[in-house]
């Protein structure tokens, strides 16, 4: 609530508003299951665009919706952790993966037994 005395009181804040495409991305990550991770790749097929990994990671760091689109379940077609955009960043994400039950096979990459598979 902005005070009587401030500038902002009568201006009206802009809605951001997301390419509808990330609405799709972004119910596809939802449906990743607690103790599992999925890749770029792996949501860009879901939405039926397989060659949109790059548009997957930007849709993940747009997400609004946090917690329950669970971006931090998303990671690299390797494995790795990829980015965060969270406060702490990628140490973060292996913190929430690992509470949920995802095993890693080295420091920073999730063992392949824990990624959904197409």
């Amino acid at each position: 609530m902005c005070p009587e005395n401030s500038k902002l009181k009568n201006k009206k804040i802009a809605q951001i508003v997301y390419p509808e495409i990330y609405q799709k991305i972004w119910e596809a990550c939802a449906k990743i299951p607690k103790g599992k991770a999925a890749t770029y790749a792996y949501l860009a097929a879901q939405i039926g665009k397989p060659k949109a990994a790059r548009l997957v990671a930007r849709a993940m760091a747009k997400n609004p919706y946090a917690p329950k689109v669970p971006c931090h379940r998303v990671v690299k077609s390797d494995g790795s952790l990829g980015g965060y955009s969270a406060p702490g960043g990628a140490r973060v994400k292996k913190f929430l993966l690992t509470m949920e039950g995802v095993k890693f096979r080295s420091k920073t990459r999730v063992d392949q037994n824990f990624l959904l598979k197409a």
